[in-house]
């Protein structure tokens, strides 16, 4: 059974901001590989997107709807529609997630 994965244009700006990142600090070559990784692991919810883990931050504030796919230290933000996967968000772990997700989900 295969699910629609859908990438909202936050998480597109998520992804070059992540790219602009690390091509300045280290290299493109790298950058691209990290984009790579994380757009095999998004791709993959096609086929498997209950595997997520639901959010602690989310968790902890009673919010259940939403998954997370870990990439290295990047999380992939994301919800399933029936058939559909839509990512909302790929952003650095290392962050205060809490605010982040508060700011970028529950708005």
């Amino acid at each position: 059974m295969r699910f629609a994965v859908f990438i909202s244009e936050d998480a597109e700006r998520d992804t070059i901001d992540i790219y602009d990142h690390i091509s300045r600090r280290d290299s493109t070559a790298n950058a691209r590989r990290v984009l790579d990784a994380i757009d095999t692991a998004c791709r993959g919810l096609s086929m498997s997107p209950e595997r997520g883990n639901v959010p602690k931050e989310l968790r902890a504030i009673g919010i259940s709807e939403f998954r997370e796919l870990h990439s290295g230290p990047y999380r992939a933000i994301y919800r399933t529609f029936g058939r559909r996967v839509v990512v909302y968000c790929v952003v650095d772990g290392r962050r205060d997630m809490e605010s982040l997700l508060r700011r970028r989900l529950l708005r």
